[in-house]
């Protein structure tokens, strides 16, 4: 392929460029912002094409030739030879190319060498402009997909703003921001500026601009689920699977649990030696109360256990309304409602069946 410049032949020095800087920011660019040099070199092209059209009237192939041994840098221009000139920007015809080099060839390419003094500041801004966008736009992906992978996980972060319901946090070990909405903020917590915290990732989008947006949450169930099995190895490795988990953040949770071999405590794994796994759960989410519910097929002793804390002496259920009654001690009456009711609503919940509590003193006990 022939490869002839349209000026007239000069030394190698007055045609490349030196510059120990240039590599040193290369090898830089590529260790902090993850852009490889074949990216650079890719987005440094396009930016001195705009250039050259800025300058010069045409947007000219650009080709880019780095020697980081010598620290050299050769920039050429250049046209394809064609049998049909379809492109007269980036095309030159056998004819028109055989003026310039007599040995032209189609397939081959006519180039002159470019310095940056042959530039003006304007073209010279031009280029630098689109360089720092394709640099701006590579960064978003890389660090879009970087965090897409973290998607459904629990991540730390330190709030930075807060304006008004939405809080805006700095994701640890990434440049990305996230949103937490009013409704994925605990309404028994307290934020601030500066705080640190885990979040859950619920959700990673982008809009119209390519700009990516993070909705973090403590809130969402999937927290609690990750919390898990994070301090629960058994819960991590399959052996004590989540059946369902129901919430009313800040005051009470509710996990259904059942092991998948029999010779394991389910219950004991999840709570941990003298407590200390299910007390680092708790502390995570503020004191927030944690019910353990291991899971059972019969749906009277499920919706028994459901009612957690309360101790239930009977249940009674109609299968074909899906409704339950539930009868209490009367000292258990409170327990087994909650405060503000949140037992009782999260038990019906987690059974998907309707429960009416009474105490024993209102009932003879006859239906149950």
């Amino acid at each position: 392929m022939a490869n002839k410049t349209t000026t007239t032949k000069a030394s190698s020095a007055k045609r490349e460029i030196t510059s120990k800087e240039f590599f040193q920011a290369l090898d830089e660019l590529e260790a902090t912002n993850k852009i490889t040099k074949e990216q650079f070199i890719e987005y440094l092209s396009a930016g001195i094409s705009s250039a050259y059209k800025k300058e010069c009237g045409e947007a000219r192939n650009i080709l880019i030739q780095l020697n980081p041994e010598k620290c050299t840098i050769r920039v050429s221009a250049y046209k394809k030879i064609v049998e049909e000139v379809e492109d007269p920007e980036k095309e030159i015809s056998l004819e028109d190319a055989l003026q310039i080099n007599p040995k032209a060839q189609i397939g081959g390419v006519i180039s002159e060498d470019l310095k940056p003094k042959d530039f003006s500041r304007i073209a010279a801004q031009t280029a630098k402009q689109v360089i720092v966008q394709k640099l701006n736009d590579a960064t978003k992906n890389i660090v879009y997909e970087e965090m897409a992978k973290k998607e459904g996980e629990i991540v730390s972060c330190q709030i930075r703003r807060i304006e008004g319901d939405n809080i805006y946090v700095e994701i640890s070990g990434s440049q990305m921001e996230g949103l937490m909405l009013k409704g994925d903020q605990v309404p028994t917590e307290e934020y601030s500026v500066g705080q640190r915290l885990k979040v859950y990732v619920r959700k990673i989008s982008t809009d119209s601009r390519g700009n990516s947006h993070v909705l973090v949450s403590r809130t969402n169930n999937g927290f609690i689920r990750r919390l898990f099995e994070m301090e629960i190895p058994e819960v991590k490795a399959g052996l004590v699977v989540i059946k369902k988990i129901v919430r009313e953040p800040g005051y009470r949770t509710k996990v259904a649990i059942a092991a998948t071999d029999p010779t394991i405590d389910a219950v004991g794994a999840c709570i941990g030696q003298k407590g200390m796994r299910i007390t680092n759960i708790v502390e995570e989410i503020n004191g927030e109360n944690i019910d353990i519910v291991p899971y059972c097929d019969d749906p009277a002793e499920f919706i028994a256990r459901a009612l957690s804390p309360a101790k239930v002496v009977a249940v009674a259920i109609v299968e074909s309304l899906k409704t339950a009654k539930a009868l209490v001690p009367d000292d258990m009456y409170l327990k087994a409602i909650g405060k503000k009711g949140y037992n009782a609503k999260l038990a019906v919940k987690l059974t998907d069946w309707k429960i009416d509590v009474k105490k024993m003193s209102e009932e003879n006990g006859e239906n149950y």
